[in-house]
């Protein structure tokens, strides 16, 4: 599949992917994006309204949280099922399939009769979410240049900066106008627009093979092989507590600044997710730097960033806490679009499991450390959760260092 023959001579020559400036390359990185704004957007479609959906349904913050974590539950869950199907299905397909599913589940959320119903909605939502992030990177890795691979993640990454965001914006004006029911079919449409996109945009896969139906021995020993990795341990290890304390301090800031002494009303709450622009760049810039500086120490730079701005979140002041949120949001994306990326590089076979299993640590961390951080939130106040979050950071900068040593380093 996608290899032709030479003239003249019958020789298949491998594929080598598309190079950067062609069409199809621009094709890929369009569609893609397209894709993380109808992932992004829908999988945390009732962050911006947080507030307002805990006081109409009567709920704590804690309690109004679990409508995030269990649709990254539900991602989490199904990510390395998605995995599998995508080797015998296409990773196109798979991404179709899911991204369809996960608009019609998120059309029916607004239709919720209660909060255990929109608990189960979500989580059904995030189980079809699983076949976009699931397969993504692996089908970056097939069909672009190994050359390119570092950047084209970086794009995709930027990609999902813009669903996040765009999500959120459309979410908390039309929260506050006509509440959270609104809110949410209102990103759910934009969802679709952008799942249709995606159809029309990505391009036929050509550095595809079908994989050869397997048991589940084989299964497990394409995993248990990534889990005896050091290396991807580390990369796993890093999106398990940067997710989650990324995810805390998103869900609980809006709390912290619609109380006193801010008072600020959920149409300008919605407006620090702005500070996701800062996301679309770095992980653009980051992927870029990889190759002067290498992916460890542009990785390690961009933790350091992300410690640096939330420790002015620690302050009183108003303005210091959205400059520090912009540069908390900047140093994540720069280590996750480095890390993500990584992981299809450091696994020579089984690309799209080892590509799961990062995102299953991933959204494990956004479900339980994003939910967790309610509790040390609504026990101690922000600055314990972020105090956290930072020490989370340190140690995940500590497991990368000790496993990728200087002088291992290459560049990417």
């Amino acid at each position: 599949m996608g290899q032709r023959a030479s003239a003249g001579t019958g020789a298949v020559p491998a594929w080598n992917g598309h190079a950067k400036g062609s069409k199809a390359y621009g094709r890929i990185l369009a569609g893609l994006s397209c894709a993380g704004v109808a992932t992004f957007a829908q999988l945390y479609s009732t962050q911006a309204v947080l507030p307002l959906l805990a006081a109409d349904l009567r709920v704590t913050a804690a309690e109004a949280a679990l409508t995030i974590s269990l649709a990254t539950v539900g991602l989490a869950a199904t990510v390395i099922p998605w995995s599998f199907l995508a080797d015998r299905i296409g990773r196109v397909k798979a991404m179709m399939w899911g991204i369809s599913a996960a608009t019609v589940l998120g059309l029916l959320v607004p239709l919720s009769a209660n909060f255990g119903m929109l608990l189960v909605l979500r989580l059904l939502e995030g189980m079809a979410l699983g076949g976009i992030p699931a397969v993504a990177i692996a089908y970056l890795n097939e069909e672009v240049r190994k050359a390119h691979a570092a950047l084209a993640a970086g794009s995709y990454v930027a990609g999902t900066t813009l669903g996040g965001l765009s999500g959120r914006l459309m979410a908390g004006p039309a929260g506050e106008l006509w509440g959270w029911r609104s809110a949410t079919l209102a990103v759910s449409v934009l969802a679709g627009v952008a799942a249709v996109a995606f159809l029309v945009l990505v391009p036929r896969a050509r550095g595809f093979v079908p994989a050869p139906a397997s048991g589940m021995s084989s299964a497990l020993g394409t995993l248990a092989g990534h889990l005896r990795n050091i290396r991807l341990l580390a990369l796993y290890a890093q999106a398990f507590l940067m997710m989650g304390g990324f995810v805390a301090v998103y869900n609980y800031l809006g709390f912290r600044l619609s109380g006193a002494p801010f008072g600020l009303p959920t149409t300008v709450i919605s407006l620090i997710f702005l500070a996701y622009l800062s996301g679309t760049f770095s992980s653009r810039w980051a992927a870029g730097l990889t190759t002067r500086y290498g992916r460890r120490n542009v990785l390690l730079a961009g933790l350091a960033l992300a410690v640096g701005g939330l420790a002015l979140t620690l302050t009183p002041s108003l303005v210091l806490i959205l400059s520090g949120l912009v540069v908390f949001t900047g140093g994540f994306f720069a280590a996750h679009s480095i890390g993500s990326g990584w992981t299809g590089a450091i696994a020579s076979t089984g690309r799209a499991q080892a590509a799961s299993l990062y995102n299953l640590a991933y959204y494990l961390g956004s479900s339980l450390l994003g939910w967790a951080g309610g509790l040390a939130f609504q026990a101690w106040g922000w600055n314990a959760l972020a105090g956290a979050v930072m020490a989370l950071a340190c140690l995940t900068a500590a497991t990368v260092a000790v496993v990728n040593p200087r002088a291992e380093v290459t560049a990417a």
